[in-house]
């Protein structure tokens, strides 16, 4: 299990490389977290950040692959770039060009594969056999766990007497490692998962206590590209599982007027995955007792589908 001294641990070697993201305003009692002013625009960067700090020089040195729909492809290609590192990412050929450009940028090597996440962590794995680089997960690893969960010890710093966090879920690395941070320093604190209903393959887990697995045809399906994973994790679900509170689903309709009222009322651009929780409270499937903090796990949006959105 990853623990609350492997989150400080994280949050050492990201000092000084992610940022310290402030916590805003939205309503009366309810405050974001804007991960998508983060480094590459998404919390993704602490986590990979974290893994190849983390690695021994020799490995390091041999650089890494990954594979992911565009901000942990964006998270691992910046934070190789700053160790000097080559980088090679595995992209779907459905994610949005934006953040396939963006990683490019970073100087990493993009390979593309069809849109199925079990098969594009296959490719990577296949990549990662053949040049014997180290493979950083997109979720299911605890350093990345571990990263993501320095979100959750800002939080507890900037805001006293928090009542519940609100977190999007994928394949559970960030509902993971705040759930970590959170509970171990706020055990009060509910942690909430929010997740597309057309991708509620988390949900589905967390109540049959099992790990349960969507077809790509149907997660596919979501506007939220971000959080597209066919399964939770396997060490994630074991966190989740124990950690969480619950784990809520919102409609597409409440994530795009989320996203709208984002942008107009509070100046931010966010993707879809990062309007997940803000459109939780928006449409009233989670109602707040106190002081709430809502994650925008991300900013890397298509330009052409916000425009969309806001005409």
């Amino acid at each position: 299990m990853v623990t609350i001294a492997d989150v400080h641990a994280a949050a050492a070697r990201i000092k000084g490389f992610a940022r310290h993201t402030p916590l805003l305003p939205l309503e009366p009692q309810i405050w974001l977290k804007p991960e998508n002013l983060q480094v590459t625009g998404s919390f993704k960067f602490r986590g990979a950040y974290n893994a190849i700090s983390s690695l021994d020089a020799t490995t390091r040195a041999k650089g890494v692959v990954a594979d992911s729909s565009g901000n942990h492809a964006q998270g691992v290609a910046a934070a190789a770039h700053m160790h000097g590192i080559s980088a090679t990412i595995v992209i779907p050929e459905n994610a949005p060009q934006i953040k396939v450009d963006r990683t490019a940028a970073w100087g990493a090597e993009i390979i593309r594969c069809p849109n199925a996440s079990d098969l594009r962590m296959q490719v990577a794995m296949d990549i990662r056999d053949t040049r014997g680089l180290e493979y950083i997960a997109p979720f299911d690893d605890a350093r990345m766990i571990a990263g993501q969960g320095t979100i959750g010890l800002e939080i507890l710093a900037d805001l006293t007497d928090v009542k519940a966090v609100l977190v999007c879920v994928g394949g559970g690395g960030l509902l993971a490692g705040i759930a970590t941070s959170i509970k171990a320093i706020s055990p009060k604190t509910k942690v909430i998962g929010v997740e597309p209903e057309l991708a509620a393959d988390a949900r589905e887990s967390f109540y049959a206590k099992e790990r349960r697995s969507w077809d790509a045809s149907l997660v596919t399906r979501t506007i939220c590209d971000g959080v597209r994973t066919q399964g939770i994790g396997e060490l994630n679900f074991e966190i989740i599982s124990r950690l969480v509170d619950d784990i809520i689903t919102v409609s597409e309709d409440a994530v795009i007027e989320a996203m709208k009222h984002l942008f107009l009322e509070t100046k931010l651009a966010v993707e879809p995955t990062g309007a997940l929780t803000t459109a939780a409270i928006r449409s009233r499937v989670f109602t707040p007792t106190g002081k709430t903090v809502c994650i925008v796990s991300g900013g890397n949006y298509d330009p052409a589908l916000l425009s969309k959105i806001l005409t």
